[in-house]
């Protein structure tokens, strides 16, 4: 019994130990496990801190790239921004350059226009009464081409015009017709403008129309009567210019009646014919075209109007040049020429046809 009680023990024993023994590597393998894990940890935390550093690292590349591509985009855009501004600066210095350079022109013009060409001195001219408005016009006009200049200019009809060009007494003579051939030698003809010639009645007449047949009769004094050409039984008062007058010159030429008219008045001047004309219901009287208004008419002439288109086409007989004439044997001064010029120029023809006469150009 003894015996088996030491067996027993002895196994208890021997099983005691192996269970020490077994338990101790178990252990040493949990440790070793908890200590692999302790390291795994630490490597994963490690990496996890690596990983995180390189995730900051990245992050603050990313925003260091992203930093610096805003910083490129701004500087490009502000390289943009100055080049535009620059382009604007340039475009703006060449704009006011520009406008300056337009200054400088309407100042330059506004020089010009206010002193002209800076030529001085006085020009004279006299002659027909019938050219009185177009010469008044252009001196008025040319004050504002050329202010240094003075223009003076007489009226006292156009044979006095041409025998003071003729003698040196001024630089140009006005007449309003042709110059004849003894005049021709020494004189040069500027035609100015072409006017008709009006005959010119009472508006109360009720004669509207005569041939130059009828006319030439009125005037030569074998008509007397106006119930004779259509009109009132009245006797008919002729009205003239006087000698010196060259309407008178012109008229009596077309109509082929000169030296052979009987005059009831000859007048000096356009005007003093127009006002007697207006005033007495039964006179005839012939005057410029362009002086015609609404106190006398003018009868037409073989059933053309005093126009001048009918002037132009020729339709209407009754008309004469406007001449400036110089004195071929001199050499007009540097003012007398410039206004010459003018007169034949644009700006003076703009002239003639303002104030109703027929331009050369």
């Amino acid at each position: 019994m003894r015996k088996i009680l030491s067996v027993v023990l002895a196994l208890a024993i021997s099983g005691a130990l192996f269970a020490g023994c077994a338990s101790t590597p178990a252990a040493a393998s949990s440790e070793a496990a908890s200590s692999e894990a302790v390291s795994s940890e630490a490597v994963s935390s490690e990496a996890a801190s690596s990983a995180a550093a390189s995730s900051e690292a990245a992050s603050s590349v990313d925003a260091s790239s992203s930093e610096a591509a805003s910083s490129e985009a701004v500087s490009s855009e502000a390289a943009s921004s100055a080049a535009a501004s620059s382009k604007a600066a340039s475009s703006a210095a060449a704009s006011s350059k520009a406008v300056s350079s337009v200054a400088a022109s309407s100042k330059a013009a506004a020089d010009v226009a206010a002193k002209g060409t800076g030529l001085t001195g006085k020009v004279t001219l006299t002659g027909s009464t019938s050219m009185q408005e177009l010469m008044e016009a252009f001196i008025e006009d040319y004050k504002t081409v050329e202010p240094g200049v003075t223009v003076e200019c007489q009226f006292v009809g156009s044979g006095p015009g041409i025998t003071a060009v003729t003698e040196g007494k001024v630089d140009i003579g006005n007449a309003s017709r042709a110059l004849k051939t003894t005049e021709s030698s020494t004189l040069k003809a500027h035609v100015v403008a072409i006017d008709g010639i009006a005959i010119a009645l009472n508006p109360a007449n009720k004669v509207s129309d005569l041939t130059l047949g009828q006319i030439a009769s009125i005037y030569k004094g074998e008509v007397k009567n106006w119930k004779d050409v259509g009109g009132a039984d009245a006797a008919i008062v002729v009205i003239g210019r006087d000698s010196a007058s060259g309407t008178r010159e012109a008229f009596e030429s077309i109509v082929n009646v000169k030296d052979k008219c009987k005059y009831s008045q000859e007048l000096t001047s356009t005007g003093a014919v127009q006002t007697a004309v207006a005033s007495n219901a039964n006179a005839i009287g012939y005057i410029s075209l362009n002086a015609v208004n609404s106190k006398v008419k003018a009868c037409k002439v073989g059933g053309a109007e005093a126009t001048d288109a009918n002037i132009i086409k020729g339709t209407y007989a009754l008309s004469r040049p406007f001449v400036m004439a110089t004195n071929s044997t001199k050499t007009l001064s540097a003012p007398a020429q410039a206004f010459l010029d003018y007169a034949m120029g644009a700006k003076g023809q703009a002239v003639v046809k303002s104030i109703g006469l027929i331009s050369k150009k």
